[in-house]
């Protein structure tokens, strides 16, 4: 059973991750109700794994567990879209490459991390975005419960959607926990996964520049 503190603390992390709510709201009581349950399942769940000794230090676990998936998950309480929405006006016929922006997610399978690198690439259509903001696309598609290929297509589609771009490749670089951690345990295994669109899609050339440029 939580405590006042614990009370005060479940509270404080609920205005903080939806400031949108007020604490007399319905959502609002039901959200706090929501992360008791979650609280007593993952207390279930640790008793079932073998965790038998009441410690001290284990007491806010389940909460500790609470908070940090709601930090995992932050990209669910934005529109990483709308990064782009600031852009402009240039003339720029060659590609504009972002690479190596490194990225930590969850995998929708497991609830385990996966990390690695995203490389974005685009042919811009009269108009350009500040560089930061691709970073930013990335990092909000990627703080949600993922799977590798959507989040490629997700910040590929963003760019498109955004900038209208002559064309636009997206390649990912990525460790799964699930895959080096448990079942086959492979450590050293990787997944690369890419997207094109426009003239990336149809210029073996510019493919090959970009692949090239993130080596």
């Amino acid at each position: 059973m939580a405590n006042n503190e614990d009370h005060y603390s479940e509270e404080k992390l609920l205005e903080n991750n939806f400031p949108n709510l007020t604490k007399d709201s319905p959502l609002f009581q039901q959200k706090l109700t929501d992360i008791h349950e979650i609280e007593h399942s993952l207390q279930t769940l640790m008793t079932l794994c073998g965790q038998q000794e009441n410690l001290p230090d284990l007491d806010k676990t389940p909460f500790r567990v609470v908070k940090a998936f709601l930090e995992y998950t932050t990209g669910y309480r934005e529109n990483p879209e709308e990064h782009l929405a600031k852009t402009f006006d240039i003339t720029q016929n060659d590609p504009i490459i972002v690479k190596d922006i490194e990225f930590y997610s969850m995998c929708e399978h497991h609830f385990a991390p996966f990390f690695g690198v995203a490389h974005v690439a685009y042919i811009p259509n009269q108009k350009v975005t500040g560089l930061s903001k691709i970073a930013r696309v990335v990092e909000g598609y990627a703080r949600r419960f993922q799977v590798q290929e959507r989040l490629t297509n997700q910040i590929a589609d963003a760019v498109v959607n955004m900038l209208d771009p002559k064309g636009v490749i997206v390649a990912i670089e990525a460790k799964h926990l699930c895959v080096s951690s448990r079942g086959v345990k492979k450590e050293d295994a990787k997944t690369f996964t890419i997207v094109s669109h426009g003239v990336y899609s149809s210029n073996p050339q510019l493919r090959s520049e970009f692949m090239m440029a993130i080596k």
